[in-house]
């Protein structure tokens, strides 16, 4: 990891990056915002409009698209994908391409200090609440509350942490 930008990351003069952020190779990042302190794996995608907080770490081969706002202290575990539309489609309703605003991006937000385990996928228009914990290979398809522990397919409740 480094954490000066290099010719194996892709990273567009619109990106907001924070102090001491430490970026991994072979990334893609563009239009978003990383907060200080944050830790980027290699093999990740953080797409325009996408905000990550201060000391995160996003591991590799992840991917935060557009509409997704994640707090301070958060942990991605590897390869934990993001969606942002809840019916996607590669055409129009009359067989024509779909484009930028031809769907409406559905906003999702994980709270400070929760942990995604590697694999989870979050589906759009979730709240994940703070500290809670998402076990690995989930999928989560319903707000999941503070202090939570949440598994499977889709993710239930589990237990609840104590504080």
């Amino acid at each position: 990891m480094t954490d000066i930008r290099n010719s194996l990351q892709r990273i567009a003069t619109d990106v907001d990056l924070g102090k001491s952020v430490q970026l991994g190779d072979f990334i893609n990042l563009y239009g978003c915002s990383i907060g200080n302190e944050t830790k980027i794996g290699p093999f990740v995608e953080v797409q325009r409009g996408a905000r990550v907080g201060q000391r995160c770490k996003i591991s590799s081969h992840s991917f935060i698209c557009e509409g997704v706002t994640i707090e301070d202290e958060v942990f991605v575990g590897h390869g934990v994908m993001f969606t942002n539309d809840p019916f996607p489609r590669a055409t129009n309703p009359d067989g024509s391409q779909q484009f930028d605003g031809d769907w409406e991006t559905v906003e999702t937000v994980v709270e400070k200090g929760a942990s995604l385990g590697s694999n989870a996928t979050i589906l759009c228009g979730i709240r994940i609440g703070a500290g809670a914990l998402i076990g690995a290979g989930s999928v989560v398809t319903k707000d999941v509350p503070p202090g939570a522990i949440v598994a499977g397919v889709p993710a239930r409740p589990l237990a609840t942490k104590s504080p």
